[in-house]
């Protein structure tokens, strides 16, 4: 063969270097688009769903409003609460709960401290308290806020029944608790734990 013979292809190779050339369909960007837009939307609904189930049975934002927990927590603080804290074990003394509304005697949800447990005898004299006839640490007063002649007043001694805590503020002299009208608190009023101080930065602290 001679430089500068063509050389004829074959029907074979006729057809695939047609096919090769010939354009190809557009791609179906529409059909991807939905598709995408649809993962995204299931994406979107889950996240809701997850914070939703969240909220309602595991951990919950509540602000405090009032100063009965000075100075522990301060007014508009902002606490994590864990719902479920009370499902795995029950309440234990030092634990910082917030309380269901009371109806009748509060118009909004408490936060309080638990201080004495089912069984157990409390007794308040000269701002001091009793467990079992002893002496009840509790490092979380502030000095300042609570004074020897200023605690909110003394407790005859009682005894708690079943299933109940008794609670009161960190700010003795300026908290309603289990001191007045609120009485025993049935562990079904009690909403969970708080743990957390998230807000402000200033104040943020474990409970």
């Amino acid at each position: 063969m001679n430089i500068g013979d063509s050389l004829e292809p074959t029907p074979q190779q006729a057809t695939e270097i047609a096919e090769a050339s010939a354009p190809r369909p557009p791609a179906k960007k529409q059909n991807h688009f939905t598709k995408a837009f649809r993962e995204w939307i299931v994406v979107i609904v889950i996240a809701i769903a997850a914070a939703v189930l969240m909220k309602v049975f595991v951990v919950q934002q509540f602000y405090v409003s009032g100063h009965s927990m000075d100075t522990t927590l301060h007014d508009f603080d902002r606490v994590l609460v864990n719902k479920l804290s009370y499902d795995l074990h029950d309440p234990r003394r030092g634990d910082v709960v917030v309380l269901q509304e009371a109806q009748g005697l509060t118009q909004r949800d408490l936060i309080k401290r638990v201080i004495a447990l089912p069984g157990e005898t409390i007794e308040i004299s000269h701002c001091v308290v009793l467990i079992n006839g002893k002496v009840l640490n509790e490092p979380y007063l502030d000095p300042a806020v609570v004074t020897p002649d200023n605690c909110g007043g003394d407790l005859l001694k009682t005894t708690l029944t079943p299933h109940h805590v008794f609670v009161m503020g960190d700010n003795r002299p300026g908290s309603g608790d289990s001191r007045g009208p609120l009485g025993q608190v049935d562990y079904s009023q009690i909403v969970g734990r708080a743990f957390v101080v998230i807000w402000p930065k200033s104040d943020w602290a474990w409970l």
